[in-house]
């Protein structure tokens, strides 16, 4: 391996970007300490902005190495920011009143079938159903519509911080495989879908199955072991100040499907959102605050990653080349907690003549680590973002997502090498 200067410190600023989500923690404190800078330096504690800082670290040197703008120019040209484009509009369009006051209903209405008491129910049911929904409605819909679910029901009734951290593991883990019963909604499966000729009946037999029987048994495990807890939660949604009419749900629902649909047209699915929003400021009985800011953050986040991410090829892409399905799979599992998931496999895709056993290691491995840190899995910026203010100083700490996602992991790799 012989990078040029710009791909060496592109790697150097995306270590240090891995360092910085690490060390949020520090900053605070010091924005604590120091409150006449208060707002920078909590700035500099959200994971959503520090990988969109040091992107912009990264293009200024490039700018500068060059003597040129227009290299750097050259470069964001080359980038792809769809998905970032993507899951902004469709956090926003999810998280509205008439598309969340559908998914609860759903959710009550499963959870009314089972033998539990009401808390644990909608509890359970969250974390099972909501994922697996994340194959029709895409895992940025899913994991911001279980956010919020889990936010108004359970985290704003001060659980524990053992159960709000367990929660956050398994609700990664699970969007994370939730979506590979089809061929559209993953981003690591959108990746190699089309080249490698995987569609949703592949997808279901091959990666599905086992996918939805580990998110049944994340889900059961951390229900029983925390159900002392949860029952003592009044998990009831809260009043409804204007109801929402049919008809309102249904158009919601409707652009909701028309933004899925044209996933990969930003300039469709932006004009979309465009009629969202001014539907929302038209009719705004209607609708709770929208979550813009968190929004634009994750996008913030993803399009970070996205620029970062383009000069790690030249040490990803060789390591693929020399490991078999074993080490692939374990490989990629442990990759994906420092790179987005969507990378490695988009990289795999680039390698000729992999075996099929090979592209199941890599796209199954990939999936399975998605919840082990923010920056694994596209959705999981979004999660954060909504729950985190109630955590403690309002910040999630990665070594506390890291071993609260790792029992799930452990389970769902036994799901993909076991069965």
């Amino acid at each position: 391996m012989n990078p040029t200067l710009i791909q060496a410190v592109g790697a150097l600023l995306f270590a240090t970007a891995i360092l910085h989500t690490f060390s949020v923690g520090i900053f605070e404190r010091l924005a604590q300490k120091y409150p006449k800078h208060e707002g920078l330096l909590r700035l500099f504690s959200e994971a959503e902005f520090i990988f969109g800082f040091w992107a912009v670290v990264l293009i200024l040197f490039i700018g500068f190495s060059s003597a040129s703008s227009k290299a750097a120019v050259e470069y964001l040209d080359s980038r792809n920011y769809t998905e970032p484009l993507f899951v902004l509009a469709i956090m926003i369009v999810a998280a509205s009143r008439p598309v969340l006051q559908f998914a609860t209903l759903i959710v009550r209405l499963i959870s009314r079938i089972l033998p539990l008491s009401r808390p644990v129910a909608m509890y359970v049911t969250i974390l099972v159903i909501v994922p697996l929904l994340s194959s029709f409605i895409t895992e940025p819909a899913a994991m911001t519509l279980a956010a919020l679910m889990l936010r108004e029901l359970y985290y704003s009734k001060k659980l524990s911080s053992r159960l709000m951290y367990a929660t956050i593991g398994v609700l990664f883990v699970n969007v994370s495989i939730g979506g590979t019963l089809t061929n559209f909604a993953a981003p690591p499966v959108l990746m190699v879908a089309h080249k490698w000729n995987w569609d949703s009946w592949f997808m279901l037999t091959h990666i599905g199955w086992r996918s939805a029987l580990a998110v049944f048994v994340n889900a059961t495990a951390i229900t029983i072991l925390f159900r002392k807890e949860l029952v003592t939660v009044d998990a009831t949604p809260r009043a409804i100040q204007t109801a929402v009419p049919y008809g309102v749900i249904a158009l919601h629902i409707f652009l909701l499907f028309l933004i899925v649909l044209f996933a990969h047209e930003p300039r469709v699915f932006l004009g979309i959102l465009l009629t969202f929003l001014a539907l929302a400021h038209a009719y705004p009985q209607f609708q709770d605050k929208l979550i813009l800011r968190e929004g634009l953050m994750v996008g913030c986040f993803l399009g970070g990653l996205v620029t970062l991410g383009g000069q790690q090829e030249w040490w990803l892409r060789p390591l693929f080349a020399h490991m078999n399905s074993t080490s692939i799979y374990y490989g990629a599992t442990a990759l994906t907690a420092v790179t987005d998931n969507a990378a490695l496999t988009y990289l795999g895709s680039l390698v000729e003549g992999l075996t099929d056993e090979f592209k199941y290691a890599l796209v199954s491995g990939a999936v399975t680590g998605g919840g082990l840190t923010v920056i694994a899995n596209a959705p999981n910026p979004a999660g954060i973002s909504i729950l985190h203010g109630d955590f403690r100083n309002g910040v999630v700490k990665p070594l506390g997502l890291l071993i609260a996602a790792t029992p799930p992991t452990i389970v769902t790799i036994l799901a993909f090498r076991v069965l």
